[in-house]
């Protein structure tokens, strides 16, 4: 009794499966549907205040060993990035 009454509670129009229902892949077709929101510009900024603010941390405490780690790391992630956008930019062309 309780069973069928969450049933009707839950079975609602909106959950019943359709034809054209197709399981969340990340797909090439799924890829073509989907615009990338985030700018390269926006995400360079971002990857830029994070390692700023650690930098200026680093600073403070006067610790050389740890600015120039983060010097190294943010140099390598936005190498990093950088050929990910691409590949990002040359996918949305096609």
């Amino acid at each position: 009794m309780i069973f069928d009454q969450l049933t009707r509670f839950l079975d609602t129009e909106e959950a019943t499966a359709t034809p054209d229902d197709v399981p969340p892949r990340l797909t090439h077709k799924a890829l073509e549907g989907l615009r990338m929101s985030r700018s390269r510009e926006r995400i360079l900024t971002n990857l830029e205040e994070m390692y700023r603010e650690a930098f200026d941390r680093a600073k403070e405490t006067a610790d050389p060993a740890a600015m120039a780690s983060l010097d190294f790391a943010y140099r390598r992630e936005q190498l990093y990035f950088e050929i990910l956008l691409d590949v990002r930019d040359a996918i949305e062309k096609k």
